[in-house]
């Protein structure tokens, strides 16, 4: 087995490869555009092509492809072969500058919100320096932006590249006051990672989840995760050969995947990588994700990155840890005393007024169908953004506030009353499970994002926040010095603090109280993805986009309505699905059970007159009632779905399939779970969540 050293981005044309593989002078000029977004000259294109083509030969690639993020959320790829074939009938390996920096994929068969008719095809790939090319699968892949030909960004990655030359222009700007030199700044991602691996024969027998990725029936086991044996607890050999192999190809492909566990409920599980910047975290999340989907199936497993698969039990969230990096300085660590550290109570206050004045955008950057049902139980998060900020930091916002002294709180030594073991120091801030936004130390952890959502969008937002609260600090502090800036800086601190208190939250987001509380503070709930996606097109969103230049007015709405047509697609298949199953499977196996069970009845009558057959037929009556029921609802969901279908706007149709058909579809659900438990094993269609949670 090859050292892990050795394997570490073996397969990824990173600095150290650059670095053996370019001249000196190539190598400073590409730094300097990966560095400090210097313009890429053509010669120095084609050099770097040459060497990446023959680097990707090596190990093996016969192809390259422009790889991007289209509006889908998922990653896009078309391969072109390095063959170049000659008069006489040979053929030589060639890449050009031209060919590395530019391609053109067909821009009308992807969601673009309006942006491209089907007649207009013409799209542009454009090479992304700042994310490292890697070879996948014999292809060598280069991480590209994706715009339409009249200029429009129609992929994730343009407006988060946008939004970090904001947030990194103003956080220089923050930083100049304090004396600094102008330097690179950085906001770094750490994703982790949550998802189900289940056997690929149960799979393959339940239609709900190949095609919408969550089982759409299904009664509770008769154990769940209520005696929280699978958390953390040993790994299953199969699901271990997995994770192997999973971590094996991370590695190669330069992803620093660091933390692997059996997450809490039962055949869940969790990898979580190393921080590294924003950018390259969103590719190398989407990488991950895509080879536990591929690498699945060697284990006869199937992986499941659906936010709600299983009713009743955790769903998947995928934490998207957020901090700003200037060098090796992280300017979210308070360091030994945050309440005598100016610079970290500005960039504190700055993202306590960026997700108090954005809140809605944060809510609407992680709404899914599937993201719904997952939100508000079971160690998600609830709808209602607020942040938790531990203790210490909550004491010295309310000193800040009150204009009262406040005392650096002790570090508290942990004894643990066995001599063996070693004391340690207790962290500043405790965990909250329930809290949206949690400061984690050095960081802010957002944990509403959903495990199969691409987090471009959602740190694009905190980003142009963050940089609209830095802008308004500097902007307010500008001419200011000396002893005048750091008086004025406390009182602006308080202001904003006092301004935007009603965010902070440490309590149990889960209670009626907070619901209640939270409507008080004037704080924004949206239950659904149809009441959390108009937020996008409000005045203020647009305001905020076009003035740091993430996205302009026609971006925004094409955004917004592939939002809302893919929320409307999901629930359309998934109301198909269910009619089907109900017809095609339930209802066919429920009636065969019946008048076996009456079969039964008058079996026994007849071979014993007089006989007691009350359990039979209470049975059978239960069964003919369910019957009734399920049709009942099937019907209704029929027609509704149908009337859902002729709304023309697609606003509209999104609240009638949140407020009305899902509704409808929950009874369904219901009805037809409340009879799992009454028919016979051997008459049930499907897997249950017995046969598929428990797999062995």
């Amino acid at each position: 087995m090859a050292k892990v050293s050795e394997i570490y981005g073996s397969m990824v044309f990173n600095e150290h490869t650059m670095q053996e593989r370019l001249p000196s002078a190539t190598y400073k000029s590409l730094i300097k555009t990966m560095k400090e977004g210097k313009p890429l000259e053509i010669e120095v294109a084609n050099v770097v092509a040459h060497a990446m083509k023959e680097w990707a030969i090596e190990k093996g690639a016969t192809h390259f492809t422009h790889w991007f993020q289209p509006l889908t959320g998922i990653t896009s790829e078309k391969h072109d072969s390095f063959l170049d074939p000659c008069s006489d009938g040979r053929a030589i390996m060639s890449f050009s500058g031209k060919e590395l920096i530019q391609g053109e994929p067909d821009a009308s068969s992807f969601p673009s919100g309006g942006l491209r008719a089907t007649f207009e095809a013409r799209g542009y790939t454009a090479w992304d320096p700042t994310s490292y090319a890697f070879i996948k699968d014999e292809v060598l892949c280069i991480p590209t932006a994706f715009c339409s030909y009249t200029g429009e960004a129609l992929d994730k990655k343009t407006p988060l590249l946008r939004s970090m030359s904001a947030v990194e222009e103003q956080a220089n700007r923050v930083l100049a006051l304090f004396g600094e030199p102008r330097q690179r700044i950085v906001p770094t991602l750490g994703a982790e990672q949550e998802y189900f691996l289940v056997s690929e024969k149960a799979y393959a027998k339940r239609q709900d989840l190949i095609m919408t990725g969550r089982t759409l029936f299904g009664y509770a086991p008769c154990k769940g995760q209520e005696l929280d044996e699978h958390y953390f607890g040993a790994i299953r050999p199969t699901v271990n050969e997995f994770m192997k192999e999973l971590d094996n190809e991370l590695w190669a492909l330069g992803v620093p995947a660091r933390t692997k566990h059996n997450e809490v409920a039962p055949a869940q599980h969790e990898l979580a990588p190393i921080f590294t910047n924003v950018n390259r975290g969103v590719d190398e999340n989407l990488l991950t994700m895509e080879k536990m989907r591929l690498l699945a199936s060697h284990h006869g497993l199937v992986c499941l990155q659906h936010e709600k698969p299983f009713e009743g039990i955790n769903g998947s969230g995928k934490h998207n840890n957020w901090s700003l990096s200037a060098g090796k300085k992280n300017l979210f660590d308070p360091g030994e005393s945050p309440m005598d550290n100016l610079r970290f109570l500005v960039f504190l206050a700055g993202v306590i007024q960026a997700v108090d004045d954005y809140q809605e955008l944060l809510r609407m950057s992680v709404a899914s169908a599937g993201n719904d049902h997952r939100l508000g139980a079971d160690e998600a998060p609830p709808a209602i953004i607020s942040i938790f900020l531990g203790d210490e930091l909550d004491a010295i916002v309310d000193a800040l506030i009150d204009d009262h002294e406040y005392t650096n709180a002790e570090k508290v030594a942990m004894d643990l009353g066995v001599a063996v073991l070693p004391n340690f120091l207790k962290d500043n801030t405790d965990r909250n499970r329930t809290s949206p936004f949690a400061f984690t130390g050095n960081k802010f952890e957002f944990r509403m994002p959903g495990s199969g959502v691409n987090l471009s969008d959602c740190n694009m937002i905190l980003n142009t926040a963050m940089a609209k609260s830095l802008k308004d600090f500097a902007d307010a502090m500008e001419g200011k010095a000396g002893e005048e800036f750091e008086a004025a800086a406390i009182d602006y601190i308080r202001d904003v603090l006092t301004a935007h208190q009603r965010i902070i939250f440490n309590g149990n987001g889960y209670s009626e109280e907070w619901t209640r509380e939270a409507e008080r503070r004037g704080l924004a709930n949206h239950p659904t993805t149809a009441d959390a996606l108009p937020c996008f097109v409000e005045p203020k969103s647009i305001a905020l986009f076009e003035e740091f230049g993430v996205l302009t007015e026609t971006e925004v709405r094409s955004r917004y309505e592939v939002k809302l047509e893919k929320y409307n697609k999901l629930l359309n298949i998934e109301a198909r699905t269910m009619k089907r199953m109900v017809r095609r499977a339930y209802l066919p196996a429920i009636n065969s059970y019946a008048a076996e069970v009456a079969g039964h009845i008058n079996a026994i009558r007849s071979a014993c007159a007089g006989a007691d057959t009350d359990q039979q037929e209470e049975l059978l009556r239960r069964l003919l009632l369910g019957i009734k029921e399920i049709d009942t609802q099937l019907r209704a969901l029929g027609k509704l779905h149908h009337e859902t279908l002729e709304i023309e706007s697609e606003q509209e149709k999104a609240n009638t399939y949140a407020h009305e058909v899902i509704p409808v579809m929950d009874r369904l659900r219901a009805a037809v779970d409340g009879l799992e438990v009454l028919v016979d094993r051997d008459h049930w269609p499907v897997p249950t969540y017995n046969d598929i949670l428990f797999y062995v």
